[in-house]
């Protein structure tokens, strides 16, 4: 049950009985996400979908395992695959200085011999920190915003602490963007999205009408917070510019790479994410095509940077292991909490919140399995790891 018909459910039975137990019984009810979806899969396919509530409360639509959502963080492993198809076609490279393709100079102030890479951008060792709005207005510079001092760590330099910022993945979209000429959005469409024939999308704007009619509609406490179409297209299928306007005529190639929400902005179903994960499980190759050579997997999911305790900031034990833009779970090291499954068996994957929902794609590699689910409008009660409650439940 959803929040907003959870406080519809407490105050009827508020009104028919006043009695303590049936009003803790609503309270309970109150406290279900709006909409759950996990889809379980191994290297041949989906081998099984569950789906409750609904994608859009009003309408009472229910939800499905292939109505599209804004995965949120999730998106950053995307990105990454991405990043890995041009570092094999030799367009870009995960060592080098991004100020050289950004055509402008990007340091952290305190470390100013220090330059920031892509392998330092994807893995959260670049000195970034989440001190401003990244969601930056459609006409924005990213220059001038990373210009501020306090998008920057002045106490560590490039390379050497683990601080998790989404702020980096525009600077990651501008560099793809200032490498190949092309929107970033058309070119996720292009390297990943289109061949694995996935109707999904950075933003709304690569996105098929049909698609945006399924929207799932995010929301926090029973208030709609995101994609709320009413069944059609959404007015602007981008963050629109200060004054409102949504000309993307206007879009130059590496000048702001957060239009098309690059660090958590993927509109995909769960079924999608399970063709991410399977490919994953495929060393590069899913249903057919083959996306990415092994030694390209092989470089996604080796980790670069592990918790000893003083080198990065875990957010309560939720990261302990990091690689390129992909997350390790079970590590057993004092302070880590970061086990879902609760099972202490090693997944790779990448977990998102955002507005209120919450999602994951976890594959264990030894078995060949994996799930992926997303849940809205969920409950902020924590379960027995860094995670909520209901990750745990849609985990298992």
């Amino acid at each position: 049950m959803g929040a907003a018909r959870g406080r519809s459910a407490r105050a009827l039975v508020h009104r028919r009985c006043g009695g303590q137990v049936l009003i803790a019984l609503a309270l309970l009810a109150a406290a279900q996400p709006a909409a759950a979806v996990r889809v379980a899969f191994d290297r041949r396919g989906v081998t099984a979908v569950a789906a409750s509530g609904f994608a859009d409360v009003a309408a009472r639509r229910a939800v499905t395992a292939d109505d599209p959502v804004r995965v949120a963080s999730i998106s950053k492993l995307v990105v990454a695959i991405a990043v890995m198809r041009l570092v094999e076609q030799r367009r870009i490279d995960l060592d080098a200085d991004v100020s050289v393709l950004l055509g402008w100079r990007l340091r952290n102030p305190a470390f100013p011999d220090a330059p920031v890479t892509l392998r330092l951008l994807l893995s959260h060792r670049s000195s970034l920190v989440d001190g401003i709005d990244y969601v930056l207005p459609l006409e924005a510079s990213l220059r001038e915003a990373l210009a501020e001092p306090k998008v920057w760590d002045a106490g560590h330099a490039p390379g050497t602490y683990f601080r998790y910022a989404n702020v980096g993945f525009p600077v990651i979209a501008s560099v793809l963007e200032r490498a190949t000429g092309e929107r970033f959005d058309r070119l996720m469409q292009r390297l990943v999205l289109g061949p694995l024939k996935l109707d999904a999308c950075y933003n709304w704007a690569a996105c098929s009408e049909a698609a945006a009619a399924r929207a799932v509609v995010l929301y926090r406490d029973g208030v709609a917070v995101r994609d709320d179409h009413r069944g059609g297209a959404p007015l602007c299928p981008v963050q629109p510019a200060r004054d409102g306007g949504c000309d993307l005529t206007m879009w130059r190639a590496g000048a702001n790479g957060a239009i098309f929400s690059p660090q958590g902005g993927l509109r995909i179903s769960a079924r999608g994410l399970a063709t991410i994960g399977r490919l994953l499980l495929g060393r590069g190759r899913v249903d057919g095509v083959r996306l990415l050579t092994p030694r390209s997997v092989a470089e996604l999911v080796r980790p670069l940077w592990t918790l000893d305790g003083a080198n990065g900031d875990s957010e309560g034990g939720f990261y302990c292991r990091y690689g390129l833009a992909v997350t390790f779970l079970a590590t057993n090291a004092p302070g880590c909490r970061d086990d879902p499954f609760g099972d202490g068996r090693a997944r790779i994957g990448h977990a998102g919140e955002a507005y209120g929902l919450r999602s994951g794609l976890w594959i264990d590699r030894a078995r060949g399995t994996g799930v992926a689910y997303f849940a809205t409008d969920v409950p902020d009660a924590r379960g027995h790891s860094a995670f909520t409650a209901t990750e745990e439940r849609l985990a298992r």
